[in-house]
């Protein structure tokens, strides 16, 4: 994933005990994000210009990018985050 990326101003995020549950009230898609890092990562991608620069801001280790990035493409596809600009 390249460019910058944001939560999609249509989706809510509700805080769960797993991480959070993401609705998309333009689509209705009800999306489970399975980790308070993620929760996390995705509220932080509109303050930096892009994945890579908000996963090295961040305090999730290294050896977890690469599923963290796997989750975001994820997101992506079910248009819970989209590229900003």
């Amino acid at each position: 994933m390249t460019g910058a990326w944001e939560l999609d101003p249509m989706v809510a995020l509700r805080p769960e005990p797993f991480g959070a549950l993401a609705y998309h009230y333009g689509n209705r898609r009800l999306t489970f994000l399975r980790s308070p890092d993620l929760v996390a990562l995705v509220r932080s991608l509109d303050e930096h210009p892009s994945v890579d620069d908000a996963l090295s801001s961040s305090s999730i280790e290294q050896r977890r990018w690469p599923a963290l990035r796997k989750a975001l493409a994820s997101l992506a596809d079910s248009e819970v985050i989209r590229r900003r600009g």
